[in-house]
């Protein structure tokens, strides 16, 4: 592996990880993300490290893995090259319906004017989700003015919360929202892209948090609903434990999660119970 790998046009060439070198490369990603990678995924794994070993100007792979050990920005560049940011507004509409018509009006039932309401969104990866959340909740939630509404979007990929602060979107990530909630929260188009409004911007904070560290989890306090869809998919089984744990921690006695349409805390653990909404299935972590 003394030839650095070739990287044009996205292309390794000749490029060829060792087992011994893929089961290294697999374990630093798992220990750090919980993101469980095998020889299944070979190409996508090579296609990503012979990418960085050409960024970073390394002459083998065995360097390369040193320097991930000891060079905290290369890991970070890593980690966020095999981060699946797969996403657009409105996704999973189901759960905003059930957001506004049961998980709020249960929420602040026992709450008066001008509490807080937290709601986090992990990952966030390019925002559309926790924008989501705030553009549905002004449209569809009376009370939304009536309530201190803190919405937090995280993630471990430093690159997509820039692009999630910057908020400039293309039409695909646009495409299920109605014409006229396009033309209220976002400005008009520029070289094929529309950023939304700075209020809207300014409405979500975004944070770097690796879902797998509880420190990371717990520095951002506690939610009353958590929305973190998509991604305990890439997990084994003890990782969706010790995720599942940490997001049980992060929520407020009473508290939701939602998860995505394939995946089932049902599956994982039994802390939470299970409601059964006119929308959709969400976790509670019980009152006591």
């Amino acid at each position: 592996m003394s030839d650095l790998p070739d990287a044009r046009n996205g292309e390794a060439s000749d490029f060829f990880l060792s087992m011994g070198e893929l089961r290294a490369a697999c374990d630093f990603l798992y220990r750090r993300t919980g993101m469980a990678y095998g020889e299944t995924k070979r190409y996508f794994i090579e296609r990503r490290i012979a990418d960085r070993m050409a960024a970073a100007r390394s002459p083998s792979v065995q360097s390369y893995l040193a320097q991930l050990r000891s060079d905290d920005s290369e890991s970070e560049l890593f980690i966020n090259s095999f981060t699946i940011n797969e996403t657009y507004f409105y996704r999973e509409e189901h759960q905003l319906r059930c957001l506004g018509r049961s998980l709020m009006p249960e929420l602040i039932a026992s709450r008066k004017a001008g509490d807080l309401v937290r709601i986090w969104s992990i990952p966030c990866a390019t925002g559309e989700e926790p924008y989501s959340i705030a553009i549905w909740l002004l449209e569809n939630w009376p009370l939304v003015d009536a309530y201190h509404i803190e919405i937090i979007g995280s993630d471990i990929d430093t690159q997509v919360l820039a692009a999630a602060s910057t908020g400039n979107y293309g039409e695909r990530a646009l495409s299920q929202l109605p014409a006229n909630v396009v033309e209220q929260y976002f400005e008009n188009p520029r070289d094929g892209n529309r950023r939304i409004l700075q209020d809207i911007r300014e409405s979500v904070k975004f944070t770097q948090v690796n879902l797998m560290n509880s420190r990371d989890m717990a520095a951002q306090g506690r939610f009353d609903v958590v929305f973190c869809r998509n991604v305990l998919i890439y997990f084994d089984e003890i990782s969706r434990q010790d995720a599942s744990q940490n997001l049980y921690d992060a929520l407020n006695p009473g508290g939701f999660i939602c998860l995505g349409h394939a995946e089932s805390m049902m599956r994982i653990t039994n802390q939470f119970a299970v409601r059964r909404f006119e929308d959709a299935i969400v976790y509670q972590r019980p009152e006591r």
